[in-house]
Parts: structure tokens; sequence; C-alpha cells
């Protein structure tokens, strides 16, 4: 149960990070750069419940690979999110 708690607290500050990165690059973006800016928020704060809902229904029976395939989804999604974060405050 720690365990889970713990991955929990580390999804929460993830996704707390992204979303103030996001944040701070909306301030200083341009003004046609702030709509898509905002999706990104929106999508964080989407992936950020899906996890945790996950996480609090773990599948019985193969539970190692559900958490190894949890992480990497959440990861992919991260890294997605700060690349299209980078190409929007070019």
């Amino acid at each position: 149960m720690a365990n889970r708690r713990n991955l929990k607290k580390n999804v929460n500050y993830i996704s707390d990070l992204v979303a103030g990165l996001c944040i701070v690059e909306s301030m200083n973006a341009k003004e046609e750069n702030r709509e898509a800016i905002s999706q990104l928020f929106l999508q964080i704060v989407n992936l950020r419940r899906d996890i945790i809902s996950r996480i609090s229904h773990t599948e019985p029976g193969s539970v190692k690979v559900f958490y190894k395939k949890l992480k990497s989804d959440f990861n992919t999604e991260v890294e997605a999110i700060f690349k299209k974060l980078e190409e929007l405050g070019k």
C-alpha cells in the first residue's frame, strides 16, 4: 500500500511540475501559441487523472507487467508534452 501511495505522490509531483512549466510558458508565449499551451495543460491534467485511477485499480494477476506498462505510458506521454512545449517555446 505504501508503494502505491509513493507512486501516486511521484505522479502528482511530476504532473504538477509539467503543469507549472505550461503556465510559465503561456505567460511568455506569443498570442497564437497560448491556446496550444493551454491544450497541453489540459492534456497533463487528464494524464494525471488517468494514471492515478489506473494505480488505484490495479489489475489482479499480472501486477508487474501492469506497472511496467503504466510507467512506460506515463513516461512517453510526459516526454511528448515536453517536446511539444519545447516546439512552442521556440
